[in-house]
């Protein structure tokens, strides 16, 4: 149907070119050959429990297959905690009864805080961690709430600052400290958009002792809100981090890898023991959002041995 200048209004992949050059990237290899419309109701049809349900957007590409993670033996809810005068949302869950807990904090991938997320959380407190996944888009939005993947990207994740996050972050790591985690035992973990925010934080933070990046993006270009990506920090970084990417992955180019694994060398070379004890592990056959147990891109294979690396590695580096 035309519009009344007689120019096609614009349909889902046209809406995704609109979109800053470096989301484009992450777009593109969300959603490749689907479309985003759905309806609230899809939505609240699969609410879960504590109010944490699916983000709408993901709906179309809901594969009817998420793993459901019992919450029997652990404290989970939803919490809010204050950073520069803003209650940051979060959820989080921990084995019951216990103190001083190691702390993971989860970032989610570009859908927000959803039932993938609170989930994921679930499977590191089973394992004896505190999780918390804050929602780092809170200011901007409901991600929850949007139906179409290109206004999400534009009216929400385009306007998240990097500042803004690793404060968040941080006061994550405050609120974990107080309520039964061990503030000087904090790994943090992350998918796609969450994936690349792992890398900033180990590089910008000293909270964090370890990280684990799934399929995160290293380069782009520098905006006004993202001055700097991973590898422009790579010299900098504070502790180790575990890449785990899919060698079909359409947004994350290996290339851009290799030029990753070149920057923590040369760090390394430089004398910074961070930056040599990073590792990074390419699933051949996987695409991007391979551990998203709830959509078709799921590999139960490579999902499961990452998420059995992930566990080693905060092991190996001191915590749990």
């Amino acid at each position: 149907m035309a519009t009344g200048t007689d120019c096609p209004a614009p349909n889902f992949f046209e809406k995704a070119n609109m979109l800053d050059s470096n989301l484009k990237t992450e777009f593109d290899a969300l959603l490749p050959g689907h479309s985003t419309e759905a309806g609230a109701s899809r939505r609240t049809a699969l609410k879960a429990a504590l109010g944490v349900g699916y983000a709408a957007t993901a709906m179309p590409i809901m594969a009817q297959t998420a793993i459901k993670t019992s919450s029997e033996g652990l404290k989970t809810g939803e919490v809010m905690y204050e950073v520069n005068g803003f209650k940051v949302p979060a959820f989080f869950a921990a084995p019951a009864g216990k103190i001083q807990l190691p702390v993971v904090l989860l970032v989610h991938e570009i859908f927000g805080v959803h039932e993938y997320i609170a989930d994921t959380a679930r499977r590191f407190a089973r394992a004896g961690y505190l999780a918390i996944a804050p929602d780092l888009y809170a200011r901007q939005g409901d991600a929850s709430q949007y139906n179409e993947m290109a206004k999400l990207m534009a009216e929400v994740v385009a306007k998240v600052p990097d500042a803004q996050v690793m404060a968040d972050l941080d006061g994550a790591v405050k609120w974990a400290s107080a309520n039964g985690g061990n503030g000087q035992q904090v790994g943090i973990t992350g998918f796609c958009w969450g994936g690349r925010v792992v890398w900033l934080y180990a590089e910008q933070s000293p909270n964090v002792k370890a990280g684990v990046a799934w399929y995160g993006r290293l380069v782009g270009t520098p905006t006004e809100l993202s001055p700097r990506n991973p590898l422009d920090l790579a010299a900098q970084i504070k502790a180790p981090v575990l890449g785990l990417y899919g060698g079909q992955d359409g947004g994350i180019p290996l290339a851009t890898v290799q030029q990753m694994k070149d920057a923590l060398a040369e760090a390394a070379a430089k004398g910074n023991s961070a930056a040599k004890a990073c590792e990074f592990v390419i699933y051949p056959d996987a695409p991007h959002a391979f551990h998203a147990d709830y959509r078709p891109s799921y590999r139960k294979e490579a999902a499961e041995d990452g998420f059995k690396r992930a566990l080693a590695w905060f092991r190996t580096h001191g915590l749990g």
